[in-house]
């Protein structure tokens, strides 16, 4: 690990080469696991404001989902995720030819959202857990990213750049210009390719 302000930013973050490749995976992510995604406090009213402005672009199920349990409940841990459809599906997942995108990520996009998706799902496959006074960035590894794997190798495309905007959004700029600083020296010092 290595420190850059308030955080503590795991090598892998350097090393993993990875480009989401919405083609083969179609979208997984929004759609696999056992709870929502990680929510924080603060997101809960951009969440809110968001389903009333995607509302229509829900399926029906996510629609009374919502309706009956709101945009997040606390899952088996104590901590807020995205609520859920059948016990897999984001409620803000919607389908589109096959794939699985984030509806709240497409209004953004366009300009019909201030909010962007949370943060937990704009920096995945980067997990923050909270340390102290400390943040620390992980890659979590998930069999479904293969795809993005193998792209990321293909294109020689870091993590950390591929996550460029998501990391700046949760960290700033200058957070972001020291984190390529680091990884300039790194590689000099012969710690990541």
């Amino acid at each position: 690990m290595v420190e850059i302000q308030n955080t503590l930013v795991s090598l892998d973050i350097f090393q993993v080469q990875f480009c989401c490749d919405l083609e083969a995976c179609k979208g997984a992510c929004c759609i696999e696991g056992d709870a929502g995604a990680p929510v924080n406090l603060d997101e809960v009213a951009g969440l809110e404001d968001a389903a009333s402005i995607v509302w229509d672009e829900l399926s029906r199920k996510a629609q009374r989902v919502i309706k009956k349990e709101g945009v997040v409940y606390p899952d088996a841990w104590g901590e807020l995720v995205t609520s859920i459809v059948d016990g897999k599906d984001c409620v803000f997942t919607c389908h589109h030819n096959g794939c699985c995108f984030c509806a709240i990520d497409k209004a953004y996009r366009e300009g019909r959202l201030k909010h962007n998706k949370p943060i937990s799902c704009h920096l995945y496959p980067i997990r923050l857990k909270k340390m102290g006074d400390y943040t620390a960035l992980n890659y979590h590894q998930w069999s479904i990213c293969r795809p993005a794997l193998a792209l990321g190798e293909k294109l020689n495309l870091p993590l950390y750049k591929f996550l460029k905007e998501p990391l700046i959004r949760a960290f700033g700029q200058s957070w972001y210009d020291e984190l390529e600083l680091t990884a300039t020296e790194l590689k000099k010092q012969g710690y990541i390719k």
